[in-house]
């Protein structure tokens, strides 16, 4: 049975059992934000389950899309490396809302497996809460199951209803027993049944978990019985499918199979069982579905674990030699598998291949850099087989490399990473920034403060002030000596106070000593001046000169006038539907976030630079009016994200009716003051939200030459000029392209001769040759390479190539197809391994490992042939 067939089955069954189909709901929850992804099928009625939520059925069932990368469900480690570790999976499910209950979950699960799948019952054994007598004899009285396959599992993870056999939605409230139902994949498969030593074995597997919500526990810990018992299961579809399809992996299920072959076409290897091919395939699930349900690759939260899934499948696809995009390629692949149950994905794939594309370029410019990096750093590691902190951390600050993709590699090449460094490093990071960022203040124990601040600061930028309020850490105090950091409240002010997006004032508050003001914020109406007294003694009652830093004043006004302008180009080049969600407007820069369901093009960005410097050159003046709320709508006036208005509002108008909006903060006197506006960078950072960066005045000139002395450098390069160092950078690129294509002809022509060389050394033996020998390669690519064309050129052969690079040792051995019964290339390098201190291993064709005792090496290959000959 298909897995797209084993899905509809069982959504099918139960619609025939009155439950209504519930379509999967978003892998962002919208109920839970204890949860970064949904992970499991319950999670979307989880207020069902609580009683905060009711729906028009109360029989349900669903294939729920879930992700566990991220935060406490994380399998992102072992994928690839296990058979069924997924990031993400589909998770078939029934559930009754306080409808049925043991009795009747019990005989679905049964009557589903047994008849509609037609699984051998003798093949099927089931766990019970060891308490939960009940659903033993329902298992046992009702459907037959023998005693001896129904195993009882108590308290085994340290307290009271603390069980693998015991569910809780959290600490308190709906729990229950559960029941899960198991498969044995026979005695060949090692491992035991649940709660034996063995049960970590692939031979019993989980399939399909019933919980059953019967007690609501308080935080006293007393379990009360729920008026309306209610059951949730879960059965993974890929687990399930493994099994009726006859194989033990889920990656070797059509699903996987078929993204699997279009991976390895899209990187360019034969070889379908590498562990690569299987992460790739299930990391383009897992991201594809995350951008179709509005994550967008980012440094945090959400946005960050999709990263690093993305920059972990663009490894592996170099790690098989694939040096160019080709993950984005596969969402096509997808589509054909998963598009006709998922027809969201169908209606976004272009969006979803767009955003994989942009994400793999901006890797690929660092990712040859970073494993160069890396491997020196494991060249360099002699007898240790840690990577130090520092190095993670540096491949992340520096070419983005996530710790966990450091840790791939290091697994791969039997070494660890110092976590520990690595989290000490990141640690000295954040002090860093920290002490970088303005001054800030623990205004955590503030007294409530009823000031009312006049700011004076719109034409004037410095003036008389005079101390009302003086806080330190919080509490009001009468005075301050020259070394004391402080919040000064004035009575009047020129400094603006951090708002609407608009950062505060810094400068001076001089008379009897000199404050420093680090930062302005406010508190309600009163504005608090941050910093330190450098000099002298300052009171409450002090009259003192303000004096705003004009520089950063006047940098800061620009931005934030050209705030304006953009927001309106914005709106009316993409559409209305933009509106503001934040910005941050400093003397640097400004940054603007907006809603918008795409990324902002390329032609867009130069229409909306050409509409604001329009508006810059037209140079008209900026007014300000003071109105009532219903007057300034009457005007048309737009309100800006995050600005809290009173009945009186401050309504600004730029470039004759251009743009009106509300807005308390500082702006220019004519459109023509901004000088220029250039934008730098446009961005997705959520769901439907697009982020614009952009600079002004003398920032933007500065920018523009920045790139012109690139662009000139660029020229001198190709020894060409401005005007035609496109051109020559084309010509270039084309050459090179040219000249490795020889040099890659040359290497395939080097490896032929050196295969035909040493397939002349093999000897003689029982149904083929033996070739044992040690060869000069450049890397364990190179090594490959050559295995497959001697494998080729001797037909029927045992193979066993070494190589020494840096003091390491690469083994790889190869075993034709007639000979794979009597030598495994396994068993093989397992043998040879540890004499070159180093261990490996692989399939019965082909296996490889890495030893870091070249000293060893002759008398490791001396024994080959008397293994081999016992065997043969």
């Amino acid at each position: 049975m298909k897995s797209s067939e084993l899905r509809q089955s069982f959504l099918s069954y139960f619609e025939s059992k009155q439950h209504q189909i519930v379509e999967s709901s978003s892998l962002i929850p919208g109920n839970d934000p204890t949860l970064l992804f949904t992970n499991a099928g319950m999670v979307q009625f989880k207020d069902v389950f609580l009683g905060e939520d009711q729906r028009p059925y109360t029989r349900a069932t669903s294939s729920q899309r879930c992700v566990r990368a991220g935060g406490k469900h994380n399998d992102l480690e072992n994928v690839g490396y296990t058979a069924r570790h997924h990031t993400f999976f589909e998770m078939l499910g029934n559930f009754s809302f306080g409808d049925y209950f043991k009795k009747e979950a019990i005989t679905y699960a049964w009557e589903f497996l047994t008849v509609v799948l037609k699984l051998p019952k003798e093949k099927l054994l089931v766990t019970v809460y060891a308490d939960d007598d009940e659903a033993f004899d329902f298992w046992h009285d009702m459907i037959g199951v023998p005693k001896e396959k129904i195993i009882r599992i108590g308290d085994n993870k340290g307290g009271r209803f603390q069980s693998d056999n015991f569910w809780a939605m959290g600490d308190t409230g709906p729990c229950g027993p559960c029941s899960e139902v198991f498969y044995d994949h026979g005695e060949h498969i090692w491992g035991g049944p649940p709660g034996s030593p063995e049960e970590d074995g692939d031979r019993f597997i989980e399939i399909w978990n019933v919980v059953f919500m019967q007690f609501n526990r308080s935080a006293d810990g007393t379990m009360a019985p729920l008026p309306k018992p209610s059951v949730d299961t879960g059965m993974g579809l890929e687990r399930i499918a493994a099994i009726l399809q006859g194989v033990h992996s889920n990656y070797e299920i059509d699903l996987f199979q078929n993204l699997i072959k279009a991976a390895a076409k899209l990187v360019g290897t034969d070889d379908l069982s590498a562990q690569s091919l299987r992460v790739i395939a299930d990391h383009i699930r897992s991201c594809s579905f995350m951008i179709v349900d509005g994550v967008i690759p980012s440094n945090e939260g959400r946005g960050y674990v999709l990263r690093r899934i993305i920059r972990r499948a663009v490894r592996h696809g170099n790690k098989l030699g694939q040096k160019g995009v080709f993950f984005h390629k596969l969402v096509e692949a997808l589509d054909l598998e998963m598009g006709d149950a998922y027809p969201e994905l169908r209606k976004l794939k272009d969006r979803v291949a767009s955003i994989l594309l942009k994400e793999e370029e901006q890797f690929a410019k660092t990712l040859d850099q970073g494993m160069k990096i890396l491997e020196e750093a494991i060249s360099q590691l002699g007898d240790k087989k840690i990577i130090p902190g520092e190095t993670v951390f540096k491949l992340y600050d520096t070419f983005g490399f996530p710790a966990d993709l450091t840790n791939d590699v290091a697994r791969e090449n039997n070494l660890e990473i110092d976590e520990a460094g690595f989290e000490v490093a990141m640690d000295a990071q954040r002090a860093r920034a920290r002490s970088a960022s303005n001054f800030s203040m623990d205004m955590s124990g503030s007294v409530t403060l009823d000031s009312v601040t006049e700011f004076t600061g719109y034409d004037n930028l410095a003036g008389q002030c005079e101390v009302e309020t003086i806080l330190v850490d919080g509490v009001s105090v009468d005075s301050i000596e020259a070394g004391q950091f402080a919040a000064v409240v004035l009575k009047s002010t020129p400094f603006y106070g951090e708002s609407g997006g608009q950062v505060g004032d810094k400068g001076w508050l001089r008379g009897a000593g000199a404050f420093k003001v680090a930062n302005t914020t406010k508190q309600a109406k009163a504005h608090l001046h941050q910093g330190e007294l450098k000099e002298g003694r300052l009171s409450v009652g002090d009259v003192l000169t303000g004096e705003v830093d004009r520089t950063m004043r006047m940098a800061t006004t620009l931005n934030h006038s050209a705030t304006h302008l953009m927001h309106e180009a914005l709106r009316r080049i993409l559409g209305d539907h933009v509106t503001q969600k934040g910005s941050l407007v400093d003397p640097e820069r400004l940054r603007f976030d907006f809603s918008h369901f795409e990324g902002v093009t390329a032609v867009e960005i130069e229409q909306i630079e050409d509409m604001v410097n329009e508006q810059i050159r037209l140079n008209r003046p900026v007014e300000t009016d003071i109105m009532d709320v219903e007057s300034a709508k009457e005007k048309g006036a737009m309100a800006l994200f995050g600005e809290k208005y009173d009945s009186e509002v401050r309504v600004l108008t730029m470039g004759a009716d251009y743009s009106i909006e509300l807005c308390g903060g500082t702006h220019v006197k004519r459109t023509g003051d901004i000088g220029l506006f250039k934008i730098i960078t446009e961005s997705g950072i959520a769901a439907g939200v697009r982020r614009i960066e952009a600079l002004t005045g003398k920032a933007a000139i500065d920018s523009t030459r920045h790139t012109e002395s690139l662009l000139s450098n660029v020229a001198g390069l190709v020894k060409g000029n401005k005007e035609n160092a496109f051109d020559k950078v084309v010509a270039l690129n084309e050459h090179a392209r040219s000249l490795q294509k020889e040099l890659d002809l040359l290497k395939g022509k080097m490896a032929a001769l050196a295969g035909a060389d040493l397939a002349s050394q093999a000897v003689a033996i029982e149904g083929g040759k033996l070739l044992v020998a040690q060869v000069e390669v450049a890397d364990p690519k190179e090594l490959r390479d050559l295995l497959d064309e001697l494998k080729s050129s001797l037909e029927s052969a045992v193979i066993l190539l070494a190589a020494v690079n840096d003091g390491k040792v690469s083994l790889i051995a190869g075993v034709t197809k007639e000979l794979t019964k009597k030598v495994k290339a396994g068993d093989l390098i397992k043998m040879v391994a540890p004499l070159v201190d180093g261990k490996g291993g692989g399939r019965p064709d082909m296996a490889q490992a890495g030893g870091n005792n070249p000293d060893g090496l002759s008398g490791a290959l001396a024994l080959v042939p008397d293994w081999v000959a016992e065997r043969v």
